[in-house]
């Protein structure tokens, strides 16, 4: 089925549009293909996988799971090995949110170095 359009890109608004790239072109993989003062693209070579990161001064990060700045929306990226995932992104600057709601571990939730969640997921 058609759609209205295609899908091309994820952008993240933050502070430090290419320190945030950076975290994420380690995390996924995925090479620096874009730099500009207030905007930064990492890609695997297009739509639609590609993440930009755009400067938005005056930035606050989201506060979840409070309502008073929800976080709008979360990241999910698949992993073989869940606890060496864990070491691997602490290690590029990700922290470990204390609220971690999945029972059984399927997924962590971790904070990227602006504050965005995302998950480490288990492939099932």
């Amino acid at each position: 089925m058609g759609g209205i359009a295609e899908f091309r890109t994820v952008v993240l608004d933050c502070p430090d549009p290419r320190g945030l790239a950076e975290f994420y072109s380690r995390l996924l993989g995925w090479p620096v293909t874009s730099v500009e003062d207030d905007w930064v693209v990492v890609s695997d070579g297009g739509p639609p996988k590609r993440l930009a990161f755009q400067l938005a001064p005056g930035y606050r990060p989201p506060v979840w799971p409070s309502a008073e700045r929800p976080q709008q929306f979360h990241l999910d990226v698949t992993v073989t090995d869940m606890d060496e995932a864990e070491r691997e992104v602490l290690k590029i600057g990700a922290t470990k949110h204390e609220h971690q709601p999945s029972e059984d571990d399927e997924f962590r939730v971790f904070l990227d170095p602006a504050g965005h969640p995302f998950c480490l997921c288990r492939d099932v």
